[in-house]
């Protein structure tokens, strides 16, 4: 929503956005205690281009509003069997990590990497950086070209079979598996064309924001008020008014405001039922399946693990029994991965002296109401878990402590069921079937966001951004 006011204000539209809550952003928020400074959603910083294209297109430059480096290694991995590996982002320190680390070879890995990059480059940025919902996307010289990844017989297939085909060793497979986590899929439904997502992460690489995930939207925001984006906060739209295909007004707190053009952002399925009111339409988005959610707990630790980096991921042993309980069986994991994002690794002053904010997430089902006694049974598997990964004792050093249930993200963000993407990737037809960033019914109504194309994720949602500005 930030993105598309910008783009549209800096083709000199003028431009209001109504905000709900007290702050701007949506998923990507925080909150500060006792010291300690947590971003309470996204926390992986990749595509910084895309952040530097969007300033440009205010003719601005990024730096003067953000500082971010690249970061020289993506994370680090604890495997079931008490084996743990850091991802490198230097291809030689990688391989000897894996030599010695894990006993295995890197090179089937740096293989697999090249094969991302080139899926990328012929069929991935057509469906990141264009409409699908556009016949004359089909027609250009990018869609000719991509025609022969889509039709590759091997990425018809799921994510799973591909890097079992691929990569041979369980540690890889399952490292690589976790990739269809970062649009709430399971990697034995989504396709193997996500593999393209290993690409942006290792071979653009990894980023941090030095201000912190949250510095993001504080820049956009800062560009936005420049522009002289009329940002309103706390004030949530109720209704979009209509007449002969055309929106004519929005209601919000009981005043009606009327204007050329509307752009939602909120879930999809939530603009048809409350504010349009059109129980059909609504309907048709509410049955497709939606992606994961997750449980996040953020701890204040009084102590600093050297062993530890900014991204860490703790898998669980039966990767393919936990993502069954998410998506077929809609029960939290009994035994899940873990999730842990400590900023103050990078950024000191995230965190008091020798201490850490952890952001401690698992996946979760969407729609699925978690009682307390299960968020404490969680919070149980997950202390011993790292207990054993580390060696220590981490309930008696957490001096600060708060949880994001789905429930939670339902209300603060208005994601239908909690979902943290919208509607799963689980099938081959996934992203045709995503919803366009354009009304077939009103002419001036256009929607961006992680709900519709091309997807969930900051990237992709700062494209939905772009597509739509294209459009206008």
């Amino acid at each position: 929503g930030l993105a598309a006011a910008i783009r549209l204000a800096a083709k000199n539209y003028k431009v209001t956005l109504y905000e709900k809550n007290n702050y701007v952003g949506g998923k990507l928020a925080e909150f500060s205690e006792k010291g300690y400074r947590f971003d309470m959603g996204p926390s992986l910083f990749t595509m910084p281009e895309y952040f530097e294209d969007l300033f440009q297109a205010a003719n601005r430059n990024l730096k003067d509003y953000l500082t971010y480096k690249k970061l020289d290694k993506s994370c680090t991995y604890f495997f079931a069997d008490g084996k743990s590996f850091t991802f490198y982002a230097d291809k030689n320190r990688f391989l000897k990590e894996a030599r010695e680390q894990l006993s295995l070879d890197g090179q089937p890995v740096l293989d697999y990497l090249k094969a991302s990059k080139k899926m990328y480059e012929g069929a991935g940025k057509l469906f990141i950086e264009n409409s699908l919902h556009k016949t004359g996307t089909y027609f250009s010289r990018q869609a000719l070209k991509s025609l022969s990844t889509l039709l590759n017989p091997i990425n018809l297939q799921s994510l799973d079979f591909r890097n079992r085909q691929k990569l041979k060793a369980a540690k890889w497979i399952q490292l690589f598996n976790r990739y269809a986590t970062y649009n709430g899929s399971s990697p034995y439904k989504t396709p193997a064309m996500m593999a393209i997502i290993p690409h942006l992460e290792h071979n653009i690489g990894t980023f941090f924001p030095e201000q912190g995930m949250y510095g993001l939207i504080k820049a956009m925001e800062d560009l936005a008020i420049e522009l002289k984006v009329d940002i309103q906060k706390g004030q949530e739209v109720s209704q979009l008014l209509y007449s002969d295909h055309r929106i004519s007004a929005v209601k919000v707190n009981n005043k009606t405001i009327t204007a050329d053009v509307f752009i939602s952002n909120m879930d999809i399925a939530l603009v048809y039922k409350k504010l349009l009111r059109d129980s059909v339409k609504y309907e048709e988005e509410q049955v497709k399946e939606r992606s994961s959610s997750g449980l996040v707990f953020y701890w204040g630790i009084k102590k600093t693990f050297p062993e530890l980096a900014l991204h860490n991921i703790i898998f669980s042993e039966n990767y393919k029994k936990e993502f069954t309980s998410i998506f077929e069986y809609l029960e939290l994991p009994a035994d899940p991965t873990i999730y842990i994002n400590i900023s103050s690794k990078e950024a000191p002053q995230d965190a008091p002296d020798n201490c850490e904010n952890w952001f401690v997430m698992i996946n979760t089902p969407a729609g699925v109401d978690i009682s307390k006694s299960q968020i404490k049974e969680v919070r149980n598997t997950i202390v011993k878990t790292i207990n054993k990964h580390l060696n220590t004792e981490i309930t008696q050093l957490i001096e600060v402590e708060r949880q994001l249930t789905p429930q939670d993200i339902n209300k603060r963000t208005l994601s239908m069921a909690g979902a943290l993407y919208g509607t799963a990737s689980n099938s081959a037809l996934s992203s045709f079937k995503r919803h366009s960033n354009f009304s077939n019914q009103y002419n001036n109504l256009f929607f961006v966001g992680g709900t519709v194309h091309p997807g969930g994720g900051i990237p992709l949602c700062l494209n939905s951004a772009k597509i739509v500005a294209s459009q206008l």
